[in-house]
């Protein structure tokens, strides 16, 4: 069940009788709306072929997913029957489900035929779905939105100049066509305080908030949305989310397309629709905009709501696909347990054996790829991302210092249980506050040009994903943490203790928590920057190799078939042995860049293939208590003192 080894893209055939003319793309005063879900632009003909590039693109992606669902579980086996080491985690795992603070609020958003500023009241939900209302009473009465929309892909701009800029640039054959627009055309009253939604295939959605502070509390609350819908997959540690994404990788790499880029930011059925979506954009740009009439800015929009008609269509086929591949999927997952876990052992010393001859036979040409293209890079690299990840856990630990101590000063100095009991809710919810974690997510934004500028030459394209790992990285640290605050505080205050007292413990707690802090984000980081470094430059070795490298792959191939299992193929067995190498050398580097003396941490874990290093282990404290959801929540303790009530340190 090897990955497809056609190299031909699925055929984009968009024959002009198929794609033109289209209708209601055409005028934007006809068809759809900003903001409301038009009336297709696409005929019957043109769904229909559409529909069947999707079924071509399954058709060459589900043999390459059910290879790598093999693989997957073999690491997850393998894993598990692996030598255990202590625990490396030392705080608590918090419990709570990543998600979005709800956010809801009065804008005008662009909608109607003609295109006007309409008021709207808006709903960002916790699991990152975008509503909005005639009216708030529409809200609260439980009545259908007027429009919604999942938020993964969309990029935020909140400067009208810049977006202008953007619709200019999606229709460049009309900019001589900008003096012609009338006087009152699309987005020519300036907005004060906008809020853009853009995305590369869906209609874009236009909103202006009523004040600055407004714009800024919708801006952070849109863009942990816009984070927590992207990452669905990367944050998983489920076989299937990381088999999946190698899937998708290797997929692209046999059409040519070597470099990471954010294509795999979002669920499963996104990701897909998104690659085909890239095929046909070709096709699309080359036939579609000389046929849409208007001038300017009108035709930019005009071919977003084309553009989101075409996207509505892969979405839908695409999900339907992966749907009805549930159960197959599901069957063969729990087949693979069966059959890998009794013979794992032997399975994973004839890999050994094959990685050990393959590595023999590739390593020349291997480390001169490196030394003359990687090396003089990866040191710069690996520093600038190290320097990233760094500024954002100490700006994440002084946020946390002075939330712990926040709560110590209230208990000395106003016990009051009700107000007690408030700051521990706000301290609880501190994670999802997007105003109090601004300040250690913009530090991983701060070096997206610098290290944008690095990796490029390389063809990594992903910056977006990783900005989006750091702050999911920080997020999590910052749950653990509080986590863990409140469960020791709950374990170490009692009725016996005045309120002096309990502060006095309070503190002692805020050290612990502190020390595992640091040893939990030394670690984190360490194994998000193997990650991200290993995602920059194992593509690109990749492809430096395609030719001289894989033609060694053949004489391996019986091999690999006498074993007779599916989880090993002679490609992902060349790969683990360039990924070993390149790993060695990052290992090297974060070395050098964290200090001989720092051995906290060993790396030696992922010298070789990486998918043999042990997952994140789980203290045993973790399986004994779990952080309530609520305040309030979860088993009964002791209460501070006879002022506050029971489980006051609960979230």
């Amino acid at each position: 069940a090897g990955p497809s080894r056609d190299p031909a893209p699925p055929s984009t055939g968009w024959a002009r009788s198929a794609l033109l003319p289209v209708r209601g793309a055409q005028d934007p005063g006809r068809g759809g709306s900003m903001g409301g879900r038009p009336s297709s632009p696409l005929n019957k003909q043109q769904q229909q072929c559409l529909r069947g590039q999707v079924d071509a693109q399954l058709r060459n992606f589900l043999p390459c997913y059910r290879g790598q669902l093999a693989a997957s579980v073999l690491r997850q086996v393998s894993q598990e029957l692996g030598p255990q080491e202590p625990a490396g985690c030392q705080l608590l795992r918090s419990k709570k489900l990543p998600r979005v603070r709800e956010h809801r609020g009065p804008l005008t958003q662009l909608r109607g035929h003609p295109p006007r500023w309409q008021p709207v009241f808006c709903v960002l939900r916790g699991d990152g779905r975008l509503e909005w209302f005639s009216h708030e009473e529409e809200y609260e009465s439980g009545a259908r939105p007027l429009g919604s929309t999942v938020l993964t892909g969309y990029a935020l701009l909140t400067s009208q100049r810049e977006y202008l800029r953007l619709l200019h640039a999606l229709c460049p054959g009309s900019s001589e066509d900008h003096a012609q627009e009338d006087p009152d055309s699309l987005l020519e009253v300036p907005v004060s305080s906008p809020l853009f939604l853009q995305h590369p295939f869906r209609q874009h959605l236009c909103f202006s908030a009523t004040t600055r502070e407004a714009q800024r509390a919708w801006r952070l609350a849109l863009q942990g949305g816009i984070r927590l819908r992207g990452t669905v997959l990367q944050r998983s540690q489920a076989p299937a989310a990381r088999a999946f994404l190698d899937a998708v990788r290797l997929y692209r790499q046999h059409r040519g397309h070597f470099g990471d880029d954010d294509v795999t930011l979002g669920s499963d059925a996104e990701v897909l629709a998104a690659v085909l979506m890239r095929e046909l954009l070709p096709a699309l740009r080359a036939q579609t905009p000389p046929s849409l009439r208007g001038a300017g800015r009108a035709r930019a929009w005009a071919w977003t709501e084309l553009l989101d008609a075409v996207h509505t269509v892969v979405l839908a086929r695409v999900s339907a696909g992966l749907r009805a591949f549930q159960p197959e999927k599901d069957e063969l997952l729990a087949s693979l347990e069966r059959t890998i876990r009794p013979d794992v052992d032997h399975t994973l010393q004839l890999r050994a054996g094959l990685a050990g001859r393959l590595r023999t036979d590739v390593q020349g040409l291997l480390e001169s790829c490196l030394r003359q293209e990687v090396d003089a890079q990866l040191p710069r690299v690996t520093r600038t991302l190290l320097s990233t990840v760094e500024a954002a856990i100490e700006a994440l630990r002084t946020l946390l210092a002075q939330g712990m101590d926040r709560l110590c000063r209230h208990l000395r100095q106003n016990p009051s249980g009700a107000r007690l009991r408030r700051e521990v809710y706000s301290f609880a919810e501190m994670p999802w506050d997007p105003e109090r974690m601004h300040t250690c997510y913009r530090e991983a934004e701060r070096a997206r040009g610098r290290l944008g500028q690095l990796v490029a030459p390389f063809g990594f394209l992903g910056m977006q994903g990783l900005v989006f790992g750091a702050q999911d990285l920080a997020q999590q640290l910052m749950a653990d943490a509080v986590a863990t605050f409140l469960q020791l505080a709950d374990q170490c205050l009692t009725t016996a203790l005045d309120c002096d007292q309990a502060a006095q413990q309070l503190e002692k707690v805020r050290g612990r928590v502190l020390k595992k802090f640091k040893s939990d984000s030394s670690s984190g980081q360490r194994k998000f920057i193997q990650g991200w470094v290993s995602c920059i430059f194992l593509p690109f070795v990749l492809s430096q190799l395609e030719q001289s490298c894989k033609k060694e792959l053949p004489e391996f191939e019986g091999d690999v078939l006498a074993v007779g299992s599916q989880a090993l193929t002679i490609e992902g067995i060349y790969e683990d042995v360039i990924r070993g190498v390149l790993l060695q050398r990052i290992n090297r580097e974060l070395r050098k860049a964290l200090g001989a003396s720092d051995t906290s941490c060993t790396l030696a874990g992922c010298s070789e293939a990486p998918w043999e290093e042990e997952e994140e282990e789980t203290d045993p404290q973790r399986e004994r208590g779990a952080c309530p959801t609520q305040p309030g929540s979860g088993a009964e303790v002791q209460p501070l003192c006879p002022l506050l009530p029971s489980g006051t340190f609960r979230s």
